[in-house]
């Protein structure tokens, strides 16, 4: 399996709305996108120094799966919503 590992700072502005709506927004995608095996988001708790916002871990098959979901149009649009409420994002991915 393919370990897709993706963790946000949000901006301020309307912070824990915006985290709510990418939440929700994330955790339906599993349903619209085949590749996508399946998904977990957790908003962090710690709100350290160190800690980002939000991380996102989705697992596929293989890199074609992975490929897949980086393009489906269900994807997409949250991608634009995230664009426009975070300010960093740190990416993993690694074979499990």
């Amino acid at each position: 399996m393919l370990v897709h590992v993706v963790m946000f700072q949000f901006k301020e502005e309307k912070k824990e709305d915006n985290l709510a709506t990418v939440k929700m927004m994330l955790e339906v995608l599993p349903a619209k996108i085949e590749a996508l095996k399946s998904m977990e988001v957790g908003i962090d708790i710690s709100r350290s120094a160190r800690s980002f916002d939000l991380i996102l871990i989705s697992m596929f098959e293989d890199q074609a799966g992975l490929n897949e979901y980086a393009v489906h149009p269900a994807h997409l649009e949250v991608v634009s919503v995230i664009k426009e409420v975070t300010t960093l994002s740190k990416v993993v991915d690694y074979i499990s």
